[in-house]
């Protein structure tokens, strides 16, 4: 079955649900999430085997509080826990800078795992204040949600100290980058590990909207699945289709 009998044919979307999933609700969830963001074949087949659905809206925040509720909700809605990245190629211990720069190289797939609505603004993006040089990991604008999301990576177990450093990029890109137009700022930090209590205590008495989540290097996808992700060509010739 071609990408685009599915874009143009929503029963051919649910057939192809029916043949991957076990339930019902499974099968429409899905069905309904190829609908909505225009997923092709081979997205949807991704999302499918890495359990898309199932990791969305998990990651650790404090949405609820930090920003109105119409956009919470949608905040909420865009992350998930764990990230899976394993097509980025390499070792589960893979130092910070290494994982940025692969996932620079392999952007695209980068942000089919992100998810719907991030763009690419990007890595170690410079910034000063006071006369001293910052630099962060990586940035993104949620087209959505109208606002900057800045992303820092730590390669071990999330410490609550993460987060002063993350809140300084936040206050910074506000106050240096972001217009009248946008919306505050959102942080993400990705570390390999994390203690939820902790995460949930280390956010508890932080004011500015911020979400905590794990990333997985290795075992995301099935081996046949990795050789059906879409090429950057693909994916151009999906979009200018539509």
């Amino acid at each position: 079955m071609s990408n685009s009998l599915l874009d143009n044919y929503p029963g051919a979307i649910t057939w192809f649900c029916s043949q991957k999933l076990k339930t019902e609700t499974e099968r429409l969830s899905y069905a309904q999430g190829a609908l909505d963001n225009g997923w092709s074949r081979n997205v949807l087949n991704i999302h499918i085997e890495s359990r898309l659905l199932e990791r969305t809206g998990k990651a650790v925040t404090n949405f609820e509080k930090t920003l109105p509720r119409a956009q919470s909700d949608l905040a909420i809605e865009s992350l998930k826990d764990p990230y899976k990245f394993d097509f980025l190629g390499i070792g589960a211990e893979a130092a910070e800078k290494e994982i940025e720069t692969a996932m620079v190289t392999h952007i695209t797939q980068f942000l089919i795992e992100l998810g719907a609505g991030f763009a690419y603004v990007g890595r170690q993006v410079h910034l000063e204040v006071g006369g001293d040089d910052f630099f962060i990991d990586l940035l993104f604008y949620h087209l959505k949600l109208r606002c900057y999301v800045v992303i820092e990576i730590k390669s071990g177990k999330f410490k609550p100290k993460h987060l002063g450093q993350l809140g300084f990029y936040l206050t910074a890109i506000d106050k240096e980058v972001k217009s009248a137009q946008d919306n505050l700022t959102i942080g993400l930090l990705l570390c390999k590990s994390k203690n939820k209590v902790v995460a949930e205590y280390a956010l508890g008495d932080k004011t500015q909207p911020m979400g905590i989540a794990e990333y997985k290097l290795e075992d995301a996808l099935p081996e046949d699945l990795k050789t059906s992700l879409p090429t950057i060509e693909q994916i151009e010739k999906e979009l200018e289709g539509k």
